[in-house]
């Protein structure tokens, strides 16, 4: 492992990206576009008037529509206490986001422990071309820590498979928790833990799991429900201030835009004749079913531009067709493909519904999943992909390029925002 670190050229493939990284913040860089906003105006209020006035503002955090829980924001408002200027307090959480993807090395080290380091290091390395990892980073946001230890969280869910350890459960358990203080939405993935755990204890045992994990989580359940302070169900603008979007249940929107994303964010891993046959196969096996569910779901779909977001087949379909009839292309393909890694192994189907469920807001942006989906692709999804990835270096240039390619979009987009 210390010759690894030694390597020239991992340092300077580091160093390259780290400086593109801090040129971008620099500048201003904001490829999710609404990075900057968020942060300005509604992130950073609350965080000063937390510096400020503790007590009132966390009694009234309702008030200000965040829909984020305010742990990580107390974090970042103690170094606003003591004095630290607001664009440092900003370069200290760039710097503490990039041990996200030295814990997505480590987790890719224990699961795939026959694969050259150097090469792992270097797929790890791409998460600084992710336009979220790197709006998110130097627009500080909650999601960016909630992603750290949720990643501490399957590091230890990876140890617990390979030793059986207890030890290593009870860490799962515990990095999840404060994942979901930070990021609610990961808490649902409790489900797909408890799931692994039911086939190698005993109820009693679960029980006991399940009871630690309500008794951690009374302080947010006092919060939330006793105190009256429910941020989750804080409204979402959509084209102006004075139309909030709000909750909204409707799973076909989540089901056809979700799983539209799940495929653009696997496209680098799909390019393999091998793999892409088994995939054409199962289309044409199952092409009748899968066509079915689409139908179903674009009966019930109903998810506006006026939204914002929907992912960018969603976007493309409508800038050019001024319809949703590409995008229900997409769709065929993205239903089919996760109908194609839900059959292969079940446990991917939890994942899927999982990554459904825990958007219960009506906007869903591309964002709350990249770079989490090709997280999950190489450490609790088990698909041809990721195993069959690492067969070629030519794959690792192949991704590299796919971010670069999605950073370009990202620019093109906000010109288009900017502009027209």
């Amino acid at each position: 492992m210390s010759d690894l670190y030694k390597n020239k050229n991992i340092f300077f493939t580091f160093l390259i990206l780290y400086l593109s990284l801090i040129f971008g913040f620099y500048f201003d860089e904001n490829l999710n576009y609404g990075a900057q906003g968020d942060w300005i105006y509604t992130d950073l209020p609350p965080i000063i008037d937390l510096s400020n006035n503790f007590k009132d503002t966390l009694l009234n955090y309702e008030s200000y529509g965040h829909r984020h829980s305010p742990v990580y924001l107390i974090f970042l408002s103690f170094f606003k206490k003591i004095g630290v200027p607001i664009d440092i307090i900003r370069f200290l959480h760039l710097n503490l986001s990039i041990l996200l993807i030295y814990i997505f090395f480590k987790c890719l080290s224990l699961k795939f422990k026959e694969i050259n380091k150097t090469i792992l290091l270097i797929l790890a390395f791409s998460i600084f071309l992710s336009p979220t990892f790197r709006s998110l980073a130097i627009w500080p946001s909650s999601r960016i820590a909630g992603l750290i230890f949720f990643l501490f969280s399957i590091y230890e869910f990876i140890k617990y498979q390979q030793n059986k350890s207890n030890i290593s459960l009870w860490k799962n358990i515990v990095y999840l928790i404060i994942s979901s203080y930070i990021s609610p939405n990961f808490s649902l993935f409790i489900f797909y833990f408890l799931y692994h755990y039911y086939k190698s204890h005993k109820l009693s045992y679960l029980i006991l799991i399940c009871f630690i994990c309500l008794i951690l989580s009374l302080p947010a359940l006092y919060y939330l429900f006793y105190l009256d302070i429910n941020f989750l169900t804080a409204g979402t603008p959509g084209l102006d201030e004075n139309n909030p979007i709000g909750l909204n249940f409707n799973f076909s929107n989540k089901i056809l835009i979700i799983s539209s994303i799940i495929l653009f964010q696997c496209i680098p891993f799909l390019i393999n004749k091998n793999i892409l046959i088994k995939i054409l196969n199962f289309f044409k096996e199952n092409i009748i079913a899968i066509l079915a569910f689409l139908s179903l779901n674009i009966v019930f779909f109903d998810y506006s531009m006026q939204y914002t977001g929907g992912g960018i087949f969603f976007q493309i379909s409508n800038y050019l067709a001024k319809n949703n009839l590409i995008f229900y292309f997409f769709c065929f393909l993205s239903i089919g493909l996760i109908w194609y890694f839900s059959k292969k192994n079940y446990n991917n189907l939890l994942i899927f519904i999982i990554l459904i469920a825990s958007n219960i807001q009506n906007t869903i942006y591309h964002k709350y999943y990249d770079p989490l989906l090709m997280i999950l692709l190489f450490t609790l999804i088990n698909t041809d992909l990721s195993k069959a990835y690492f067969r070629k270096k030519i794959n690792l240039i192949y991704l590299y390029i796919f971010y670069l390619i999605f950073i370009f979009m990202r620019i093109v987009k906000n010109f288009i925002y900017i502009n027209f």
